[in-house]
């Protein structure tokens, strides 16, 4: 049965630019999302910028600018790199907002008057110099309970715990530098602990993962403690009704932002709210967010929600940190990579598969490797998936454009769509990687079958005409469902896929049934290849890093001996398996053939002088290697793009092509 479903993602903050660690969440809910809907699920994805606090208001006045002027633009800014990277946001929103503003006032005053709000004078952190309360997190200084330096006045990153910033030792204020002083204001609070028995049963059940519920185990050993929701004037949020002076912590209104996007698309779509938030029984609620704001969603968050009379999140799902190159990311060593830097230099399809291929439902931390990513994607996208579309597609056209009736081994595609489920099963539970794992074998057994049915050698014979055909529709169907199963990863290859088959992607129980009779669409290609230097530009060097050593310093920069190279130079040197698709004499020319060649991502065309020791027809279906990275040259016959290797003596005893071993496929690289 259809699923009812609603989905957000953590809130970017909207005083700065959006980074590769909000992107991987990000891209971790919308293929879940797209999941869903290709399952046939009603599943909403609702997100919003958090807008409200000191930051903002800071930001902006370095800026000379309003606090509503730098939000709008950060909006902007931010919607447009979700755009880059593909995420499909049914509402995108903002805590400041009317609709955020309402459901912040409405659900304190129902905390309010179920007696679950207290009132009492805190001890807090004031910059003299700045002349204002400090938040928690602009005082820093000495964790209380694990001494590490430099930490949060809210929080520790290294042990974990919480506190407030009158716990810290050695405090600091990060406006200014200087020792805060201590002022008494009257706070509010939220009686956290009075939800305590409800907040086990929650913990309990299904709604988290181990890992998060094994560190929930240790806030309540160490007792619930009420939680302050209020800050004192200057402040840029929502201003609390019974407290003039005071505005909500931009904790306590951040979450409740899911709410007033998802209203702002139910205003718009006449969709009832209280089958959303009112009952968990029918519809379902998710929160995919960073496991470093768990306490928040898992404890606090349940309890407000409870505590006004709505519903709780039917589950809560963290993910580790995003690591570039084994390393956090760090400004100063030049890993802090934006989303906007990522998408100026590269497309974002391929980081979408290459963090699908590292997620799980695990809180681990993620690598982000630059020299894995570019192999990762250009042997699985390029040379495996991609491979089987380009390898089928000349012979359906060259056969009228139209598949076979029939498929070449029936079993075989019927085993490719039996996989659907325990895919979906790996989707659904959020392991990305595992389901990446098992297309990816089906991707490699249908290159076998290619290879092993060699219709390009078929093809010579005009008699085998119908074989060639029904073993290229094979081909092109076992694409076909593997193109169904990486849909809510790679949306617009999909899309384009699609256009090919002259099938959409929107049902994922559509690749049951196979293509067969239909005329396909003319082929483009698909993807191409990653530019290892375009990936290493992502990281910038730092401009405080150390003067790199001199040349002789180190064997590797060496310079070589005369008569040799460095390793470097054969670097240079971008060598690829090439499947040789046409070959033909180039009139006018007595030493040439015109040779296209299939590079997996896209064909060539190379002009090669050995038409004294190769007639056209020996040549087609052949691996070869060619230098994919030659500058092209252009010739009277037309432009060469490329140059295939061949071997010879000096006395004249003939030309040899280099050929690629048996299993190597067009596009990988030799090296």
């Amino acid at each position: 049965m259809a699923r009812k479903i609603l989905v957000t993602s953590a809130l970017p903050y909207a005083n700065g630019p959006l980074h590769l660690g909000h992107i991987i969440e990000a891209i971790q809910t919308d293929i879940w999302v797209r999941f869903q809907k290709q399952r046939g699920h009603d599943c909403l994805y609702c997100c919003a910028d958090d807008a409200h606090g000191t930051p903002i208001m800071i930001r902006a006045q370095q800026e000379a600018i309003t606090p509503e002027a730098l939000i709008e633009r950060s909006s902007l800014e931010h919607q447009r790199d979700y755009r880059g990277f593909l995420i499909e946001f049914d509402q995108f929103h903002s805590t400041h907002s009317a609709e955020n503003r309402r459901f912040t006032r409405e659900l304190y005053e129902t905390l309010r008057g179920g007696a679950f709000i207290a009132r009492r004078a805190v001890r807090q952190a004031f910059d003299e110099q700045a002349n204002m309360f400090l938040p928690d997190r602009y005082v820093r200084g000495i964790c209380p309970r694990c001494r590490s330096a430099d930490q949060y006045g809210d929080s520790c990153e290294v042990c974990g715990s919480t506190y407030t910033p009158a716990d810290l030792i050695d405090p600091v204020s990060t406006v200014t530098g200087s020792k805060p002083v201590w002022r008494e204001s009257d706070h509010l609070f939220f009686k956290l602990g009075a939800f305590e028995p409800m907040l086990r049963d929650y913990v309990a059940g299904r709604s988290l993962q181990e890992a998060v519920r094994a560190k929930l185990a240790e806030w309540f050993e160490a007792g619930l403690q009420d939680w302050d929701i209020s800050r004192d004037a200057p402040y840029f949020g929502i201003e609390v009704p019974d407290a003039p002076g005071k505005y909500f912590y931009v904790w306590f209104d951040a979450p409740i932002g899911y709410i007033a996007s998802f209203e702002a698309w139910r205003a718009a779509h006449g969709a009832s709210f209280d089958e959303y938030w009112r009952s968990e029984t029918a519809t379902e609620l998710y929160h995919f967010i960073g496991k470093d704001i768990s306490y928040f969603h898992t404890l606090f968050w349940p309890a407000v929600l409870y505590g006004a009379g709505l519903r709780r999140p039917t589950a809560v799902f963290a993910h580790g940190f995003l690591t570039i190159n084994g390393q956090k990311m760090s400004k100063s060593r030049g890993t802090f990579i934006t989303a906007q830097h990522y998408l100026e230099r590269l497309p974002p399809e391929p980081l979408r598969y290459y963090f699908a291929a590292k997620l799980s439902s695990s809180i681990e931390d993620i690598d982000f490797n630059l020299a894995d990513f570019v192999a990762r994607t250009n042997s699985d996208l390029v040379g495996k998936l991609v491979n089987i579309a380009s390898r089928c597609a000349g012979f359906i056209e060259r056969g009228g454009g139209r598949l076979a009736p029939a498929l070449a081994d029936a079993p075989l595609y019927e085993e490719f769509a039996a996989a659907a489920e325990p895919i979906a099963a790996l989707y659904e539970a959020r392991e990305y990687a595992a389901a990446i794992r098992e297309i990816m074998v089906l991707a490699d057994r249908a290159n076998r079958y290619l290879d092993q049915h060699k219709p390009w050698a078929l093809a010579k014979d005009p008699a085998r005409a119908d074989e060639v055909r029904a073993i290229a529709t094979q081909g092109v169907n076992l694409f076909r469902v593997l193109m169904n199963y990486l849909a809510p990863v790679l949306p617009h290859m999909a899309q384009a896929a699609a256009a090919f088959l002259g099938a959409p992607f929107s049902e994922w129980s559509a690749i049951r049934t196979a293509l067969l009779g239909s005329v396909l669409g003319p082929y483009q290609p698909l993807a191409t290849r990653l530019d290892p230097a375009a990936v290493a530009s992502l990281v910038e060097p730092a401009a405080s890093a150390a003067p790199p050593a001199p040349a002789a310093a180190t064997a590797h920069s060496a310079p070589a001996p005369a008569g040799l190279i460095a390793i470097g130079d054969f670097a240079k040197l971008d060598l690829r398996v090439a499947r040789v698709v046409e070959a033909s004499a180039v009139e006018g020319s007595d030493k040439l053939l015109r040779l296209t060649l299939d590079l997996g991502s896209a064909q060539r065309t190379v002009f090669s002088g050995i038409r004294a020791d190769y007639q056209p027809d020996q040549l087609v279906g052949r691996h070869v290697i060619v230098v994919a990275n030659l500058a092209p040259r252009k010739m009277r016959f037309g432009v060469s793009q490329g140059m295939v290797l061949c071997a010879s003596d000096e006395h004249g005893g003939g030309v040899f092509l280099i050929e690629a071993a048996a299993g190597a496929l067009p596009g990988m690289k030799v090296s």
